[in-house]
């Protein structure tokens, strides 16, 4: 998990791009304060999301499914934005922050073409737009297959456990043979 506060610069040129006063700052950016939760595996996502359903001490304001619904970059990841009480100089108040839940290919995915962005200013020759669409896609697959390659695992460990502790005396000897070694 990582963490970070946008930095003032990219606030001030995201207010300016939405028009957003400063006074409206704390409800109408939603992302000045911003987690990332990388898992493993595509199922892992549902997993984080139940914990951040039935937690008190915030609220869900919005969700955004990019993981069902990429963009069309390629892009995926699942988006949570939420109300987080604060206390400041001011007293307490309510901010919006957004998490990110994604796998560690999308995240790899999402963190180089955020680096290739910026190095073409958000304005990519369509040659690498496809290039860009076809390796998220890639990333995807290889999530798919690392989680059907999990199931398989988990399924042949599944059968092989009950086999195991008939077989296995606690020492490591089948419990047929003991009485031939003593």
């Amino acid at each position: 998990m990582t963490g970070r506060v946008k930095p003032i610069e990219s606030i001030k040129e995201k207010m300016a791009l939405r028009g957003i006063k400063e006074e409206n700052l704390a409800q109408d950016m939603q992302d000045i304060a911003g987690l990332r939760v990388m898992v493993q595996f595509v199922d892992d996502v549902e997993e984080v999301l139940d914990v951040l359903r039935k937690r008190h001490d915030m609220r869900i304001v919005q969700e955004r499914d990019y993981i069902k619904n990429r963009k069309a970059s390629g892009y995926r990841s699942y988006h949570v934005i939420i109300e987080y009480p604060v206390d400041t100089i001011d007293g307490n108040k309510t901010v919006l922050a957004e998490i990110q839940i994604r796998t560690l290919s999308m995240n790899f995915w999402a963190t180089i073409e955020h680096s290739l962005n910026y190095k073409y200013k958000g304005e990519f020759p369509d040659e690498i737009k496809k290039r860009l669409e076809i390796t998220a896609k890639i990333a995807y697959q290889l999530d798919e297959e690392m989680g059907k390659i999990r199931d398989d695992i988990q399924e042949a460990q599944a059968l092989f456990d009950p086999i195991s502790r008939k077989l296995n005396d606690g020492v490591g000897n089948s419990d047929d043979t003991d009485e031939e070694y003593r």
